[in-house]
């Protein structure tokens, strides 16, 4: 059975926030809905948001690293959020695995908000429905796309590389064999939901520095000690610089 789902790379996620932008940006023109922000700017700020990136410092003083955890609908492959909805609203699909909601099923109890661990769960206060992560359900099923664009767009827009999309279940597949090679792991798998998203987790990075590679060819200072200077007849930065 296929299951679809997301494999973020902790290590080389910036949190540039791109993948939050695009993912509401596409969703909110979509079949998501109006994916409202009220007071945005404000003291009591209200947003509705499927992806979000938590950014936090771990380690002791001088040994402290800053960390970026995006984080959305793990799509769990035993969802507590399907069974507790009173409507049938929210439904894990057979045929690729993913958690849905029905926005004409949903009645804004917030069960399903209550039973995610996750936090994944959002309430749109204008339509008054849950909401979440679809992976971009109308978008990687929609053959009027090129093949190349048929992911998620947090997926496309990662300028690192740092989420990868595709079928944890097929062992071939690019996800799987970034679980096997970097040591994959599920978010919080104490919760028996068996999450089809994964992390890679952060790794030190070996970097050969050789010494030829200390010496700039072009250094102005190897040559004659002395700091470049333009020629007589050539402008200032003071004439070609707007400051």
């Amino acid at each position: 059975m296929t299951q679809l789902a997301l494999v973020i790379d902790l290590n080389v996620c910036v949190g540039c926030q791109a993948c939050v932008t695009s993912c509401k940006e596409w969703n909110t023109s979509g079949a998501a809905g109006t994916m409202g922000d009220e007071n945005p700017y404000g003291v009591d700020p209200s947003g509705t948001f499927f992806n979000r990136v938590q950014t936090f410092e771990v380690g002791s003083y001088p040994d402290t690293q800053t960390v970026h955890f995006p984080k959305s609908c793990l799509h769990c492959e035993d969802p507590p959020c399907v069974p507790v909805c009173p409507t049938g609203a929210s439904y894990k699909r057979a045929a690729d695995g993913i958690v849905l909601v029905d926005y004409d099923k949903c009645i804004g109890c917030k069960y399903c908000s209550w039973a995610c661990p996750y936090g994944a769960r959002e309430l749109d206060v204008q339509q008054k429905v849950m909401k979440k992560c679809t992976l971009c359900v109308d978008r990687i099923y929609d053959a009027s796309l090129p093949e190349r664009d048929r992911k998620p767009a947090c997926v496309l827009a990662c300028p690192t590389s740092a989420r990868l999309f595709g079928d944890v279940h097929d062992p071939d597949s690019q996800v799987s064999n970034a679980i096997r090679d970097f040591g994959g792991y599920a978010l919080m798998p104490e919760w028996g939901t068996h999450p089809a998203n994964h992390y890679l987790p952060r790794r030190r990075t070996e970097i050969a520095v050789h010494a030829e590679e200390l010496l700039r060819v072009d250094n102005p200072l190897k040559v004659d000690g002395k700091l470049p200077r333009p020629a007589q007849g050539e402008p200032s930065l003071d004439d070609v610089t707007s400051w």
